[in-house]
């Protein structure tokens, strides 16, 4: 991977295409006030270095039938580096895990979930989940309202 010192122009283009990913080289140039081919240059420096990963689209969970997130703390039954990875594997055949985290404090792991209903995510955890051979303990917070949801980083010229 090719490594770039990032300046104002960077940070410009990252921000405007984190805030719209479907932005096409002359509108990004328009909002950053360059050229369409400086953008398209340093668009694709900023791709080949790694600091753009990907495009996707945010999609509304509701009106896609998706009623309930839960937040899902795991506690594993024992630990080790086979362990971590057994379960990492496992849960890639789950869609509906939407991030799974490694994380400190009183649990091993906390999954982001979502399901149509209350019975699927349900079903999930007792058909899934809690029959896991690794599981020690499961404890879920359902989302009841969503104060703050952000989909990108406070980023500002200079670093973070």
């Amino acid at each position: 991977m090719q490594e770039i010192t990032l300046d104002a122009f960077d940070y410009a283009i990252l921000s405007a295409l984190q805030a719209d990913g479907s932005l096409t080289n002359a509108q990004l140039a328009e909002r950053v006030n360059l050229s369409a081919s400086q953008c398209s240059r340093r668009k694709a420096a900023l791709e080949a270095s790694g600091y753009i990963e990907g495009y996707t689209a945010r999609l509304n969970t509701a009106k896609l039938g998706f009623t309930v997130e839960a937040f899902v703390r795991v506690n594993l039954s024992s630990h080790g580096k086979a362990q971590a990875e057994d379960f990492a594997t496992y849960l890639e055949a789950f869609p509906q895990v939407r991030a799974a985290y490694s994380v400190s404090g009183d649990a091993d792991y906390v999954l982001h979930v979502t399901a149509r209903d209350l019975e699927h995510f349900a079903e999930f955890i007792h058909r899934h989940l809690l029959p896991y051979g690794r599981i020690g303990q499961v404890r879920s917070e359902i989302v009841l309202t969503t104060l703050k949801q952000s989909g990108g980083l406070p980023l500002r010229h200079g670093g973070l």
